[in-house]
Parts: structure tokens; C-alpha cells; sequence
């Protein structure tokens, strides 16, 4: 059972904000959906082949080309840039 501090944690993380006068409503709308989506816990299935003949295709491990053989190419469309890196905006700062 979900309770209002759950769903307030999940409103922060989900970077929403969420009024009070509607977390009792959402708190059992929370449970609702949990006891929906539990229902897959009861789901037995019987037929387990995989529906595609494939399980895992990937390339070798390798050099599949030269090494910074499309960096130039890939780094000049970059909005901004510093040398062959992407230049972004400080987001994080360990003040």
C-alpha cells in the first residue's frame, strides 16, 4: 500500500509539483495502479519460446574502422564545442 510520503517522493523525483489538497486522491490512485500492474505477478505463461529465431546480435569486438576516422565530422556539427568535445552548460557544481 502506497502511502502519501510515497507519492510525494515520487512527485520530487518526477520533478512535478504536486498540490496537497490532491495527494489523498493520488495516493489511491497510486494503489489502483499498483494493484493493476500486480496483477502481472498472477500471469502464468505457457508458451515461453521467443517469438524471434534471434537472441543477442551484436558486432565482434574489434576496430570496426580507424580510430577518429568520424570525429571531425561528427564534433562540427556540435552547437558548441571545445576541441573534439561537446561544450555544455554547467549543470552540476560540487559547492
Amino acid at each position: 500500500m502506497a502511502t502519501s510520503e510515497d507519492v510525494v517522493k515520487l512527485a520530487e523525483l518526477a520533478r512535478i509539483q504536486l498540490p496537497k489538497e490532491r495527494l489523498a486522491t493520488l495516493v489511491a490512485e497510486f494503489d489502483q495502479i499498483l494493484s493493476y500492474v500486480g496483477q502481472l505477478d498472477t500471469l502464468t505463461v505457457s508458451n515461453t519460446e521467443p517469438l524471434l529465431p534471434y537472441s543477442n546480435i551484436m558486432r565482434k569486438d574489434g576496430e570496426p574502422h580507424e580510430k577518429g576516422m568520424w570525429t571531425e565530422a561528427l564534433a562540427s556539427q556540435f552547437p558548441e564545442r571545445s576541441g573534439n568535445y561537446l561544450a555544455v552548460k554547467k549543470i552540476i557544481s560540487h559547492d
